[in-house]
């Protein structure tokens, strides 16, 4: 009995001393509470991440680099004229100065073939010069013969008008003489009568009947003597008239003559001077076309192609002959957007950039982690897509950043050539990290600040009254 009631009071200390097996299985492990207070930390790490990141939304496009200026641009040297090629005198990748010689032609037109053209054309044209000044010369000579034949008219004209004005003077003088005459005749006509009357009657002798009588006679020869004189004085006058008329035509005649050659001269002048002008055009077109002969580099820059095999081929004008990658420091590149993204770009907007053979590690919500990726800016933006419902952005350095030193400048041309790949990430508003998950989970489009949806002040929308309300 003993040995029972020990056992049993062993039992009984111990369920006093430990608690019972199902409370120990329900209690929680050190460990699980470890855990838990963990997982709320990281829990509220993640809210507080969540709504207080910042994330910077982005639209991603592919493009290739290219020369932002389309004078340094690679371009086709073109033949200017049909011909036959002579020589290269440059090889692929050669550098080149402008004006510097790269192939010679030869011309194939019939009219430029003629190795002594220059020379007959210049011969042409020193005669025509000297066909010219003899004319001139000849035109001096009408010229002074216009001025003394002028001053010989101004002198005879009026000399030939006195001479008629003094026919008229006699004219007049003839007339009052016949006057005179007749008056003397009525005179000597009625001293006649009365004295033959007296005669008559024996109041006066034979002898004053003959006086009266010879001066009837006379008297009446003296009238006939002044008609024939008023005749004569007529006549005269109608003479010194046409001898005017005579003098001035004349005159005018021989002016005439010397003004209508003279003018022929000066239209031989001018024909000379169409010729000349002629000449100097074909002239002027010779020298062009032999200079076209020689197909110059237009800057510097580097051969990057020649087109044609070598001498001996034809070509005809406009061919290109070879390409040539100017020399330039002006880099860009060009990317191609979809016409959801491109409407969220606006000039100015920072970029980032991938180039192709630069590794890179760009995260595009912490664009300042980014590794390999170079910075640029929106310079264009294409109004008109490519026909594919794409719109073209151009992209140069941002050079304020660069200047800076918070980016890295662009590699230079002789490792970033043009047609080069690119990506890029063109950098919108700055949201929260919270938004930018939700936005992504939901499809949305990034989105666009107000103010720069409308930089354009003309394009702004007027205010409403029911904006101006939730304002207030």
């Amino acid at each position: 009995m003993s040995a029972q009631k020990k056992v049993v009071e062993i039992e009984s200390f111990r369920m006093q001393k430990a608690p019972p097996q199902s409370l120990q299985l329900v209690k929680t492990p050190p460990a699980a509470r470890s855990v838990a207070r963990i997982l709320i930390v990281f829990a509220l790490t993640i809210t507080l991440g969540l709504v207080f990141v910042p994330w910077q939304q982005s639209v991603t496009g592919a493009g290739r680099v290219i020369v932002f200026s389309p004078m340094d641009r690679p371009q086709n040297i073109e033949a200017q004229i049909p011909g036959r090629l002579v020589s290269w005198k440059v090889v692929e990748g050669q550098t080149v100065k402008g004006g510097e010689l790269i192939a010679e032609l030869t011309d194939l037109d019939s009219k430029f073939l003629d190795p002594e053209q220059p020379r007959r054309l210049q011969a042409q044209k020193e005669a025509l010069l000297s066909r010219k000044a003899a004319a001139e010369v000849r035109a001096t000579a009408l010229e002074k013969q216009i001025a003394a034949l002028t001053g010989s008219r101004e002198a005879a004209v009026p000399a030939a008008m006195e001479k008629a004005l003094q026919t008229q003077d006699r004219l007049k003088a003839a007339e009052q003489s016949l006057q005179a005459a007749e008056q003397s005749f009525q005179t000597a006509k009625l001293n006649l009568e009365r004295i033959q009357e007296l005669n008559t009657k024996g109041l006066r002798s034979q002898r004053d009947r003959e006086l009266a009588d010879l001066d009837f006679v006379r008297t009446r020869t003296e009238v006939e003597r002044a008609k024939a004189a008023l005749e004569v004085a007529r006549r005269d006058t109608t003479v010194g008239n046409l001898d005017q008329q005579k003098v001035d035509n004349d005159t005018v005649a021989t002016l005439s003559s010397v003004q209508a050659s003279l003018a022929s001269v000066r239209e031989t002048i001018a024909s000379v001077n169409s010729d000349l002008i002629k000449l100097e055009v074909d002239i002027q077109n010779l020298d062009g076309r032999v200079a076209q002969r020689r197909v110059v580099a237009p800057r510097d820059g580097r051969v990057v192609r020649l087109m044609k095999v070598g001498a001996g081929e034809t070509v005809k004008s406009g061919d290109v002959l070879a390409v040539l990658a100017p020399t330039t420091t002006d880099q860009a590149v060009e990317l191609m957007l979809s016409d959801n993204d491109a409407p969220l770009v606006s000039v100015g907007r920072h970029v980032r950039l991938q180039f192709a053979g630069w590794p890179a590690l760009q995260f595009t919500g912490w664009p300042s982690v980014a590794v390999g990726t170079f910075g640029g800016k929106v310079s264009v933006i294409d109004a008109v897509d490519d026909g594919k419902s794409r719109y073209r952005v151009v992209i140069v350095p941002d050079q304020e950043t660069i200047a800076a030193k918070l980016d890295e400048p662009w590699p230079s041309n002789q490792y970033l050539r043009p047609g080069a790949e690119v990506v890029g990430w063109v950098m919108l508003d700055t949201v929260s990290l919270g938004f930018e998950l939700w936005r992504q989970f939901n499809a949305f489009p990034p989105t666009v600040s107000r103010e720069a949806a409308y930089s354009d002040p003309t394009a702004k929308p007027k205010e409403t009254k029911s904006d101006s309300k939730d304002e207030k």
